[in-house]
């Protein structure tokens, strides 16, 4: 039996250069010095129609949405960098989302999500750091029964805040973004059986 945290680690952005895939891959180094197990995708690598009850009674669900969902089932938390799209979350997260909440035969409601942990960061060009679409996400994490820990980072000015090698070049910075993973991390070790 596995008793190391693992955690799945995502950006809710499918842009190729996105500045929330190099903040969620340093987030992972810190929840891996911690000692979890991290899985880290891309949202790109499970394209989604958008949710449709039709859709889903007509044909079931979507294999992508089955894969992702599987994922997160097979995770005891989340590591989210979530950019701000109008002050919200972006399409693509939050369709995810709705199609992984979905119930599956002989499943208790909300599997992927009920009992499991998240942080929540973003890195935005604005000068907030995609401050206000984690309020979103917190809300719609929290209401679907995941713990989201009260500790987040936001990377304001996101063009100038990273290295070529994905590394921020604020050090303190860097380092906030590291412990969350290890919070993250720390938290579910106390919280696994």
């Amino acid at each position: 039996m596995n008793t190391r945290p693992r955690i799945l680690a995502f950006a809710g952005s499918t842009r190729r250069d996105s500045f929330n895939k190099r903040l969620v891959e340093v987030a992972a180094t810190g929840a891996r010095m911690e000692g979890a197990e991290v899985t880290l995708i891309d949202l790109r690598d499970f394209p989604l129609p958008l949710f449709d009850e039709d859709l889903e009674r007509e044909s079931g669900p979507p294999e992508k949405a089955i894969m992702l969902k599987t994922l997160m089932r097979e995770h005891d938390g989340f590591l989210i960098a979530s950019p701000e799209y109008n002050s919200s979350v972006t399409a693509v997260l939050k369709n995810a989302i709705d199609w992984a909440s979905r119930s599956g035969p002989d499943e208790p409601p909300l599997a992927a999500f009920k009992g499991k942990a998240a942080s929540l960061l973003s890195a935005s060009p604005g000068a907030l750091g995609g401050l206000r679409g984690l309020v979103h996400l917190r809300a719609i994490l929290g209401n679907i029964g995941v713990l989201v820990l009260p500790d987040q980072v936001t990377v304001p000015r996101a063009f100038e805040a990273f290295n070529e090698d994905g590394s921020l070049k604020n050090s303190t910075q860097h380092a906030s973004v590291e412990a969350l993973g290890r919070s993250l991390a720390a938290m579910i070790a106390t919280l696994k059986p």
